[in-house]
């Protein structure tokens, strides 16, 4: 839904704080009344009321001319950080983590596939090189090559 009038998103930016008409006019320096009659568009408030508000996350670009300022937060993203800046380290870490599992990633080109079946009774972890028996890969692993040492 378009809002647009000033009044109409001066009201989308003051429940996207989640705040009353009364503790919104207050951070204004006004009365409940005076931000009633500005989200009904009988009258603007002054700059003194804009620039008090948008020290409180209001974003004073959109609530004046109906474009949101490039990079701001949705309401979402808003909470999402607000949450994220109360966590101590270790739930940085989870969070991040969640986020970094729910990403899609693109799967890996191989050239090979491997395909493991039956009753396994080994784990295989970090990089493994020798032959690969029994398995789509007909050929040896080989390890990379190390750098040989340069001649003085």
């Amino acid at each position: 839904m378009e809002l647009n009038t000033f009044g109409e998103r001066l009201k989308s930016e003051r429940n996207r704080l989640g705040l009353s008409q009364e503790a919104f006019a207050a951070v204004g320096g006004v009365k409940k009344l005076a931000q009633i009659s500005y989200e009904q568009g009988k009258t603007l408030p002054d700059i003194g009321f804009m620039v008090a508000v948008s020290k409180i996350g209001v974003d004073v670009t959109y609530v004046m001319f109906g474009v949101p300022t490039p990079g701001a937060l949705s309401a979402e993203e808003d909470q999402l950080l607000s949450g994220f800046r109360k966590l101590d380290l270790m739930g940085k870490v989870r969070v991040l983590g969640v986020i970094e599992g729910a990403v899609p990633h693109e799967k890996p080109k191989s050239r090979h596939m491997v395909s493991i079946g039956g009753s396994v009774g080994h784990q295989v972890n970090g990089d493994v090189y020798g032959t690969v028996n029994n398995g789509d890969i007909p050929s040896k692993v080989k390890a990379p090559r190390e750098k040989s040492e340069k001649k003085k």
